[in-house]
């Protein structure tokens, strides 16, 4: 029986070439940009799922600021005075741009990787957190003394091509940072490379123990940009309540180490949200987006919904041509039950074609958008996940699509037939009528993409064009290491760049005024009347150049004087609503505590509100101070650029030159900051691309549908056209 059907299925197909192959494109297409979102939000919904208990993972951050970052000495008070956790795993980040060296005894140069971005502090604790199969050493002996590293087997293989696994034991990296600082650190482990999608992306692991002995940085209180903690619940432990010890013990200890203490809030971050999260950052890997997710699988619906649509629209037009093949059948004996089978078979065998043809396409639109498609992601159809996927897209598809037609099919009675009274009744005219909105709903669909195509173009146009409150164009920044202590070496490029032609201008500060990086937060304290107001503000180091390089609006007062210590505070005018008062001019001269210094600091300045991160981000309070301890960024006004389009290539080819007179081992990172700012509205342009390319696709299947229709039409009507 079910031979019999596929082989009148299979004939029926080629009966009805045109239509057959119109269903068969619309359904390929639907299945086929079905089958990539599905790869797209699989793989991103597949990160850090790996890890044993990690829904009992969470990441410690900074609430009020939203900083990945604590301080240095929280991880110790945790690991004391917190109950209800089974591990406590610190870790910090290496300088981004380390080099490092292997000493080659066949040659005497050594052997030189530069811009290694994988490299952390960790202890034994890291590895309890994150699951590594060990291939040499193991965790407790491994990352216990100074100067030991642990390396993965990419890492291991890349350093000591030559060498087996065992070899490498005892071999020696050189490790040099930013500002040349070098450490020596002996491999004592080498671990398998995580095979499972994860942000986690770390490559050498350097012992904690190593960076307390280079006593590189102080317990100042301040959170230090590059340091990260980890924890892991015990089974039954509530996290509300370990979060609320974690808040308490903050309090307490950042007395003994702050000015004052902080009165910052801190919060656990489940591990769940690291690769999803818009306010905390993911150790510099690339996010997903929920609500691109969302979208992307809301289209895949839709344009398998309007191939689906295609199928049901030509194949109750064709009823007609069908009807006497069904009186027939139902008159010697056909059941109704049996010709619902034929015709589920032959959509069945329609969209099984449509499937091995979309296995063809998908790879060809990975490839035609790979600027929108996870680097890691690729197509492989013996995934068990694609296979299974298909398997129900079919299965579904097949049902959605031949069931109604099948059931209208299946209804004619042989009488009406053998009497050509098919087209005639109100069945006829409720299906012409279901079948004229189906074609309408196909373009309907297809508008709204374009409408929203639309809006969300003139949103990505209005971020960019935006009126920040400062000057983004001809405007460069780049940072200088936060180890290297020597203000001489930036003051002497500071005139360096100064003198250069191709320049307006320089500021040595904090990074520019709108950017995710470098943020620092501060607590500050100021009576009001009889109200005693406490708050966390935003701070952001700035020199007396940073305010008139940025053309950012001074409301009253005066601009930050050069000094070496924090004698004055620039604030903007949220801070200044914030402090109660009702003018910007009414907080010139007054006096604020602050955990900066123990003596009160006088506002001299009050500033116009700025966009401090991108136009999705509400402006916060913000203190802009001259302290060279954190003024480490190069802010650089370039002049216009000439007709020939070498002035900002010479200003940068200058700026590197100086800079290697005084870092020789150092390679520039040169960000010009409209195209920093562009960055933030890279989840709107990908889904701007997103609904052009599901535009063009929608408008295609419904265009197919509609020539379809046009052609039966055209069939049924030459007679007439004959005549």
């Amino acid at each position: 029986m079910v031979k019999n059907y596929i082989k009148t299925a299979w004939r029926n197909l080629r009966h009805n070439k045109a239509f057959s192959a119109i269903n068969i494109l619309g359904l390929a297409i639907g299945i086929s940009a079905s089958l990539v979102i599905f790869l797209i939000v699989s793989y991103d919904f597949s990160f850090d799922k790996f890890e044993k208990g990690g829904d009992r993972i969470y990441r410690v951050v900074n609430g009020d600021f939203h900083y990945a970052r604590v301080p240095f000495w929280l991880e110790d008070a945790v690991r004391n005075q917190v109950t209800g956790l089974d591990v406590v795993a610190p870790f910090i980040l290496w300088d981004e741009e380390s080099k490092v060296s292997i000493d080659n005894q066949e040659n005497e140069k050594p052997t030189v990787f530069k811009n290694q971005t994988d490299i952390i502090f960790a202890n034994e604790a890291y590895f309890k957190l994150i699951n590594y199969k060990w291939l040499a050493g193991s965790p407790k002996s491994s990352l216990s003394e100074p100067y030991q590293t642990v390396l993965t087997e990419k890492n291991a293989r890349k350093f000591f091509p030559h060498l087996s696994l065992n070899d490498i034991i005892g071999k020696e990296i050189i490790l040099k940072d930013y500002a040349d600082n070098t450490v020596r650190a002996t491999v004592s482990g080498i671990v398998e490379n995580l095979k499972a999608n994860t942000d986690f992306n770390f490559q050498t692991f350097v012992s904690m123990a190593t960076e307390k002995s280079l006593n590189s940085r102080k317990s100042d209180g301040r959170p230090m940009p590059p340091s990260q903690l980890f924890i892991k619940l015990s089974k039954n432990a509530d996290p509300g309540q370990v979060k609320n010890q974690i808040a308490q013990v903050y309090k307490l200890y950042s007395k003994l180490n702050q000015n004052g203490g902080s009165k910052s809030e801190v919060h656990l971050q489940p591990l769940s949200d690291l690769h999803f999260s818009t306010i905390y950052d993911n150790f510099g890997q690339r996010k997903a987006y929920m609500p691109t997710l969302y979208g992307l699988m809301a289209v895949a619906g839709i344009l398998l919904l309007l191939a689906c649509i295609n199928f049901i629209n030509l194949t109750t037009a064709q009823s007609s041509q069908r009807a006497k093949e069904i009186g027939i059948r139902k008159t010697l004996g056909g059941s109704r039950k049996q010709l619902i089978f034929q015709f589920l078979s032959e959509t069945f065998i329609l969209t099984l074609i449509a499937t091995f043809i979309s296995i063809i396409i998908a790879p060809l639109l990975i490839k035609a958008f790979s600027n929108f498609i996870p680097e890691g992601l690729y197509f492989n159809i013996r995934q068990p996940g694609v296979i299974l996927f298909l398997l129900i897209t079919t299965v579904l598809v097949s049902l959605f699509s031949g069931i109604y037609p099948a059931l209208i099919l299946s209804s004619y009675k042989p009488v009406t037939v053998l009497k050509n009274q098919v087209g005639a009744g109100t069945g006829n005219t409720r299906r012409l009528f279901f079948r004229k909105t189906l074609t309408v709903s196909q373009f309907v669909f297809a508008q709204v993409f374009i409408i929203a195509t639309l809006i969300v173009g003139k949103q990505i146009h209005y971020e960019l064009t935006k009126d920040m409150g400062f000057k983004k164009e001809a405007i460069i920044y780049f940072g200088t290491n936060y180890r290297d202590t020597s203000t001489a070496k930036r003051k002497f490029l500071f005139q360096e760049f100064k003198a250069i032609s191709e320049i307006t201008d320089v500021s040595l500060a904090g990074f520019p005024p709108s950017t995710t990086e470098g943020g620092l937060g501060l607590n500050i304290d100021y009576k009001h009347g009889a109200t005693e107001i406490h708050a966390n503000v935003r701070i952001k180091p700035a020199d007396t150049n940073y305010i008139n390089l940025y053309h950012i609006k001074l409301l009253a007062g005066t601009n930050l004087p050069y000094s070496d210590t924090i004698n004055n505070l620039v604030i903007n005018e949220k801070c200044s609503q914030m402090l109660g008062f009702k003018t910007p001019q009414d907080a010139i001269g007054k006096y604020v505590g602050t955990n900066l210094t123990r003596e009160k600091i006088p506002i001299a300045g009050v500033v116009a509100n700025f966009i401090q991160n991108s136009l999705h981000d509400e402006i916060m309070p913000l203190v802009l101070v001259s302290d060279k301890s954190m003024e480490l960024t190069f802010n650089v006004a370039l002049q216009p650029e000439n007709a020939e389009g070498t002035a900002w290539k010479n200003a940068i080819a200058k700026i590197e030159k100086s800079s290697k007179e005084i870092y020789s081992n150092t390679d520039l990172e040169i960000h010009f900051l409209d195209e920093s700012i562009a960055k933030y509205y890279a989840a709107e342009q990908n889904l701007s691309r997103l609904l052009t390319w599901a535009t063009g696709l929608a408008i295609f299947i419904s265009c197919l549908g509609l020539l379809g229709l046009v052609m039966y039409t055209t069939n049924q009507r030459t007679k007439e056209i004959g005549i």
